[in-house]
């Protein structure tokens, strides 16, 4: 194998450093202001500051309201990131038995990831809503009290399906890919061998599936953590009785509109402690299962 030489030694750093800038801005920079500002006691309007310590992260921890929003955001981010992936899975593999107008299908199934989170929010919303949503009456009919703007684990449901639906596009896209990776030549021979459809699956194609799977596991988690944010705030505002209110939709709500700033600085730390926590767990033990074939 050749090795690469550069011309000169500042070209490497120079081609890396848009990057790098990007990096450092971006998510060094805010982190670091985050971890500065939980320690901090601040003025709403930022006139004044007081130095405090851990003083906020105390006081976030023995907040009741806040250790519910830990309880949601668990059920709603393994809801989600459960969901979406094995509908995702049994689509792809559905897919791949089409023979005719397979691209077409596709197709269809990867348009919802280009809606926006909030507009895929307020479309669930519109569907669902109690009063004229197309979807409710039959709810009603059926002898369900549909009203998930009073109703807090109708209003779990909504968001938990909304933001599903948003996700299952983009990892039908990569399950999809990997069933094309999958040598057809292993399939025939188990066929031939006499193996089912479903025995194949579990002992062939999804064992092969792993390294997708894993990935899309981390992609996943950081998605029903992070970018659900618009969906909630569309359909639900965290309510009601926030018990639709998230990890990051309470950063948001305590320090956007409560401007409550040390308390809500030290709760992004918090989150993003808890994500590096989860990434590390993912790749340490989940990992160990993944073959890369």
């Amino acid at each position: 194998m050749r090795r690469t030489v550069f011309p000169h030694r500042l070209l490497p750093w120079l081609l890396l450093a848009p990057q790098l800038a990007i990096t450092l801005i971006f998510f060094y920079w805010p982190a670091a202001q985050a971890f500065r500002q939980s320690m901090l006691k601040e003025d709403p309007f930022g006139l004044s500051s007081t130095f405090v310590g851990l003083a906020n992260f105390r006081k976030v921890l023995s907040d009741p309201n806040y250790l519910n929003s830990v309880q949601v955001t668990a059920v709603f981010s393994a809801s989600v990131a459960f969901l979406a992936m094995s509908i995702a899975l049994f689509l792809a593999v559905q897919a791949e038995k089409i023979i005719r107008g397979k691209g077409f299908y596709r197709t269809l199934m990867i348009w919802p990831y280009a809606v926006a989170p909030a507009i895929a929010g307020m479309l669930w919303l519109f569907m669902f809503n109690p009063s004229f949503g197309t979807l409710a009456r039959p709810l009603r009919v059926m002898g369900i009290n549909w009203n998930p703007l009073l109703n807090a684990d109708h209003a779990m449901i909504l968001i938990i399906a909304a933001a599903t639906w948003k996700q299952i596009s983009y990892n039908f896209l990569f399950f999809v890919a990997g069933l094309q990776a999958i040598p057809r030549s292993l399939l025939e021979a188990a066929a031939i061998d006499g193996a089912s459809r479903r025995h194949s699956f579990w002992t062939i194609t999804f064992p092969l599936l792993a390294p997708t799977t894993f990935f899309l596991l981390v992609v996943n988690t950081v998605y029903a953590l992070f970018d659900t944010f618009g969906i909630i705030h569309a359909v639900t505002g965290g309510g009601p009785g926030k018990a639709t209110e998230t990890l990051v939709y309470k950063v948001y709500n305590d320090g956007f509109v409560n401007l409550i700033m040390g308390e809500s600085a030290a709760q992004s730390v918090i989150l993003m402690v808890i994500v590096i926590a989860l990434t590390a767990f993912q790749f340490r033990f989940i990992e160990r299962r993944v073959h890369y074939g």
